[in-house]
């Protein structure tokens, strides 16, 4: 299984590029829509992957970032979703706005996405919430959201909360979601930007 590649683009088209690598070319599945986030023929790229095999195929999926792919891997366990079709939801909406879409059940914005049915999306909301559910334990999500947050942050609990389940999604740990909610929240803040905050916030502390 690759985690990710650093190379050259060499090729690319609408749906694909090559990323050269030690004097090989990797073609990787790579809609516009996350390809023109990694960047143009001749740049020195890391692309995140992911490696599909079949029996009459082997394929490579390619994503901007770590918690896109994470996204990616977390949409593919709803059943009726494979790689092609959480692929394009990738390559369309971002990582944060699935993950707030799924908390917030905006089916809506899910069906935005060219050929996704609104039963699709919501299974896709179902499903991701049911596995939510099922990794807090009995636990809900207001127990993951540290008491200093509550004390220190007069804020919207229930914004906070959400967050701190769509980090978890991306697949954060319970603690490391919180807090980076806590440290990210301002009075105000909608879901999707505390989620992107948020983000920056648990990546910055993974990779520091």
């Amino acid at each position: 299984m690759y985690a990710y590649i650093k190379g050259i683009i060499a090729d690319r088209n609408d749906q694909q590029i090559v990323i050269e690598n030690n004097g090989i070319g990797y073609l990787v599945n790579c809609p516009l829509g996350i390809s023109a986030e990694i960047g143009g023929i001749g740049d020195e790229v890391t692309v995140w992957l992911y490696q599909s095999v079949k029996e009459d195929d082997i394929s490579l999926y390619g994503f901007v970032s770590r918690d896109q792919k994470e996204m990616f891997l977390k949409l593919i366990t709803v059943s009726g979703v494979g790689p092609k079709v959480a692929h394009t939801i990738c390559a369309s909406l971002s990582a944060e706005q699935i993950a707030a879409a799924v908390m917030s059940g905006n089916v809506a914005l899910l069906t935005s996405v060219k050929g996704l049915g609104k039963k699709s999306a919501e299974k896709i909301i179902v499903e991701l919430k049911d596995k939510l559910k099922s990794q807090l334990g009995a636990a809900s999500t207001a127990t993951v959201v540290p008491a200093a947050v509550s004390a220190s942050v007069k804020g919207d609990s229930g914004v906070m909360q959400d967050a701190v389940g769509a980090l978890l999604v991306l697949g954060y740990k319970d603690q490391e979601a919180a807090d980076a909610v806590a440290s990210a929240y301002e009075d105000g803040i909608g879901l999707e930007d505390l989620i992107r905050k948020s983000l920056k916030v648990a990546a910055g502390k993974k990779f520091s």
